[in-house]
């Protein structure tokens, strides 16, 4: 087994997009460490598979830990685990503040902390989150202020981690979706939610995988918030 082909760590990989990355980028003969709390094994001698909460740094050590035990090296860490509460604001409970802090920030903390650290070993690597369009574009109806709060941060983060990072080879990237096509969604409900868009439909979760694979190929391309949302952050 080659120790020059690419590595990737996706956290929130056993389903929906997280699991399409997963696909997208053995696709592409990266190999991948996939992390999620309730991911199962797989027989691909490519994939390695890390059952836990991203949240807790003890789980973000081992994923890291078994990319550098099993692959040798980390290329790209991919950002994706993340959880949306839509409620009142007034109506957040303490849990649901703990909660979404614990997957959306620390979650990202944690994990990116300890790939950029092997990253500068090699003085090269590339950092993608997945974040939302609603931090740009609030919609009514859809009370999103936890998500603004912490996916916001994730885009400003993104920036600093690009400038820090600029001449140590390290790029940092977001993409920023609208309302994906996934099973967060029920099939009733995509219509309502399509008419959220300007283009008048959601989105795919291709989408997002592509536009992942697309910065992950792009050298030149750090501190980028990628929307891709169907119009929905130019305006309505």
């Amino acid at each position: 087994m080659s120790n020059s082909q690419k590595v990737v760590i996706v956290t929130g990989a056993s389903q929906g997009i997280g699991a399409e990355l997963v696909k997208g980028f053995r696709e592409r003969d990266y190999r991948v460490v996939a992390t999620a709390r309730s991911i199962k094994p797989t027989d691909d001698p490519n994939i390695v598979t890390v059952a836990g909460d991203i949240g807790d740094r003890e789980v973000a050590k081992r994923v890291v830990s078994e990319a550098i035990k099993r692959f040798g090296r980390i290329d790209t860490l991919v950002n994706n685990a993340g959880i949306f509460i839509a409620k009142p604001f007034t109506q957040y409970t303490d849990e649901d503040y703990a909660a979404v802090l614990n997957v959306n920030l620390n979650g990202f903390f944690h994990i990116s902390q300890l790939a950029i650290a092997e990253m500068e070993k090699n003085k090269s690597g590339h950092v993608v989150s997945v974040t939302t369009s609603l931090v740009d574009h609030a919609i009514s109806g859809v009370p999103s202020v936890l998500a603004s709060l912490t996916k916001g941060g994730l885009n400003s983060a993104t920036k600093s981690l690009a400038i820090e990072y600029a001449k140590a080879g390290i790029r940092a990237n977001a993409v920023s979706p609208g309302i994906i096509k996934s099973p967060m969604h029920a099939p009733e409900t995509h219509e309502a939610l399509g008419a959220l868009h300007p283009v008048g439909h959601m989105g795919e979760m291709s989408d997002i995988v592509n536009a992942v694979l697309y910065l992950d190929s792009a050298p030149f391309v750090t501190g980028e918030i990628l929307h891709v949302d169907g119009g929905q952050s130019a305006g309505h």
